[in-house]
């Protein structure tokens, strides 16, 4: 098989030989991944009782709701900029956003005496600080 490759072409570099291209492609993964766990989140934040929602914690219901508006938000900024190509900067924030989100999240649970339910929200937060980072620093096209 004979390979040829335009050096002043970047488009023209195949995916697999195109180290950026493999990144790139993880990142939208983890993004989309991200992006489905939070509208599924923040949905169902949303769409259930006050009961419901309180039943489990000490947090209020109208709490509860915000972090859920700002995760269907976060999900929503993960994906929106990538796929318009407009305003892609947000994509960082968003995700950073969701890192605080899950901070919290791991907090929570840690100080409700749960320390191993919190490796979950924990190693969200790690997936979308990943995206923070590896979308973080491009220019806009």
């Amino acid at each position: 098989m004979h390979v040829t490759i335009a050096r002043n072409h970047p488009k023209s570099v195949s995916s697999a030989l195109n180290p950026f291209a493999s990144k790139n492609r993880r990142l939208w993964i983890a993004q989309s991944a991200l992006a489905a766990l939070f509208v599924f989140a923040g949905a169902a934040k949303l769409a259930m009782s006050s009961a419901d929602l309180t039943a489990d914690t000490w947090l209020s219901a109208d709490f509860l709701r915000f972090i859920g508006v700002c995760e269907v938000l976060g999900a929503a900024g993960l994906i929106l900029p990538g796929i318009t190509g407009i305003r892609r900067g947000l994509t960082p924030l968003a995700a950073a956003g969701l890192v605080v989100i899950m901070i919290g999240a791991t907090a929570v649970t840690v100080a409700a005496g749960d320390a191993g339910p919190a490796v979950f929200p924990a190693l969200v937060g790690l997936l979308a600080a990943y995206v923070a980072t590896g979308r973080g620093f491009q220019p806009e096209h």
